[in-house]
């Protein structure tokens, strides 16, 4: 089992421990670095004209403003009361977890000064499956994910709202039925908790990993578009790819290959000396994905495991430091890159689905019997151009916007949580894209028949087959196509094996 305080997470570990497999805890070395990191943190505000920014002063354009120490309980409540303004939907639960899994972490590393007292009250909350009510909309992606960060916090000291076993209960509620007073937070405990790129990270690691499962996917449908398509095999012979020594495109054509090695497909007579590029460029455009798509896994994997709290107190050295590690521009363009990055598998995908329905290749206009009576599969083209446009639209970068806030104070912000949830909805146009191809592919290689597709394709297309059937006569589409959603993410493990 992968411990939320081991001294490296991935996010593979991080996700396996959303699972809940196990329950989560925390060693005994990492309650010594929060105690020893807290009791410094406690010597140093004691001595006489200390002042540390929101630990003794104000916040943001009020850092100015020196807090008395009888006041300074209350300031760490006032701050998570007055930042918990998020608005919008609610943050979907695979997230919500992860946010909390994120945030644990983050203090796990003994350099924000929280108390273990603190920290255990988070780590009991995430294994009872209690999830704090998160709003999507409220974070700038600079001082931290501030508004959905405070309503996580909100629930440690009794107020908001939270989901368990099914129930929207209040927080105060929740925690006298598992028995755990809420939390009166001592000296910049509120801080710790809001600083942070936990809400955008959390985006991070569930989009990484659907986008892994995305992209080989991508590859299957579009090899087995190929074969339907009657394509030339020449576009994924290794000697081009290596010429060009893009890693991904390497990647993706022997991925290609594989999948299609053997098929009798493969031995008829080609139709055209060139293909369309969407079909030619696959190991071009895909691989350029891939690449992309490890460019952010990689800084995703570095902020899990990043202090990004404010100030930061070093305690070997005795020191608190006020800097900008909350600031959360690495986040924003990554995901703002992987965006573009998995809405160009859909676009391309999009392109493959047109050809297929054209009624070239001697398939059948819009892939029926009868085509004019029949309307079949010209809709759901439709229905992907659709959703390509709309990806499009939301593939505007966040990043490269910035809006003043905090009265001046905070000039730059990153917007880094508008780059999350824009992403999330392009990982789901995404796939539902694919899927309408998967099932144009499969319904033109019925087509093809008696001819079969590779060995490794043919096992998935009759296991799918027993979900969707070939559209012999116009039905409703829009049932195939979640169908097919559904049959792609129960083979998300079978198709990355």
């Amino acid at each position: 089992m992968t411990a939320i305080d081991a001294d490296h997470l991935s996010t593979t570990d991080l996700l396996e421990l959303a699972r809940r497999t196990t329950p989560i805890q925390l060693n005994q070395e990492t309650l010594h670095r929060t105690s020893e990191c807290r009791q410094v943190l406690d010597r140093m505000i004691s001595r006489p004209d200390a002042l540390y920014y929101g630990i003794n002063t104000g916040f943001g354009d009020l850092c100015n403003v020196s807090i008395s120490p009888e006041d300074i309980e209350q300031l760490q409540r006032n701050l998570i009361l007055s930042h918990a303004c998020g608005t919008g939907e609610e943050v979907p639960p695979p997230i919500n977890d992860l946010i909390q899994l994120l945030k644990i972490r983050n203090l796990t590393l003994g350099f924000s000064g929280v108390r273990a007292d603190t920290l255990q009250l988070m780590v009991n909350l995430f294994n009872a499956g209690v999830r704090p009510v998160i709003h999507t909309q409220g974070s700038l992606g600079a001082s931290g994910d501030l508004a959905p960060l405070a309503h996580l916090a909100l629930v440690l000291i009794g107020e908001g709202k939270t989901d368990w076993q099914g129930q929207r209960l209040p927080a105060r509620d929740i925690l006298n039925k598992l028995g755990w007073p809420p939390l009166n937070l001592g000296a910049k405990e509120g801080l710790a908790l809001l600083n942070g790129t936990q809400f955008s990270t959390a985006y991070g690691v569930w989009a990484v990993e659907q986008g892994r499962a995305l992209l080989e996917w991508a590859d299957a449908i579009a090899a087995l578009s190929m074969d339907a398509f009657l394509c030339q095999a020449a576009p994924l012979d290794d000697r081009l790819h290596q010429l060009r020594r893009q890693p991904g495109q390497i990647a993706v054509a022997s991925r290609i290959r594989h999948w299609l090695a053997g098929s009798p497909l493969g031995n008829t007579r080609r139709p055209a000396v060139q293909d369309p590029y969407a079909f030619r460029c696959v190991p071009q455009v895909h691989g350029a994905s891939r690449d992309a798509w490890g460019y952010t896994r990689q800084v995703i994997d570095q902020e899990i495991n990043a202090v990004t709290d404010n100030p930061t107190i070093f305690p070997g050295q005795e020191d608190i430091l006020s800097g900008g590690n909350f600031h959360a521009q690495p986040i924003a363009l990554a995901l703002d890159f992987l965006a573009i990055a998995l809405a160009e598998l859909a676009s391309i995908s999009e392109r493959r689905i047109f050809q297929l329905v054209s009624g070239k290749r001697d398939l059948p206009p819009f892939l029926v019997n009868k085509p004019g009576l029949h309307s079949g599969l010209m809709i759901a083209q439709y229905t992907a151009a659709s959703i390509v446009s709309q990806s499009k639209q939301l593939c505007t970068p966040a990043s490269v916007d910035s809006i003043v806030s905090s009265n001046g104070q905070e000039d730059h912000v990153s917007m880094a949580a508008n780059a999350a949830t824009k992403l999330y909805r392009v990982v789901e146009n995404t796939r539902t894209v694919l899927a309408i191809e998967w099932m144009t592919a499969a319904q033109a290689l019925d087509f093809r028949r008696p001819l079969a597709s590779s060995a490794i394709l043919e096992p998935l297309v009759q296991a799918y087959r027993t979900r969707v059937p070939f559209l012999s006569e116009d039905r409703i589409i829009s049932d195939d196509i979640h169908q097919t959603i559904d049959f792609l993410q129960a083979h998300d493990a079978r198709i990355m094996e």
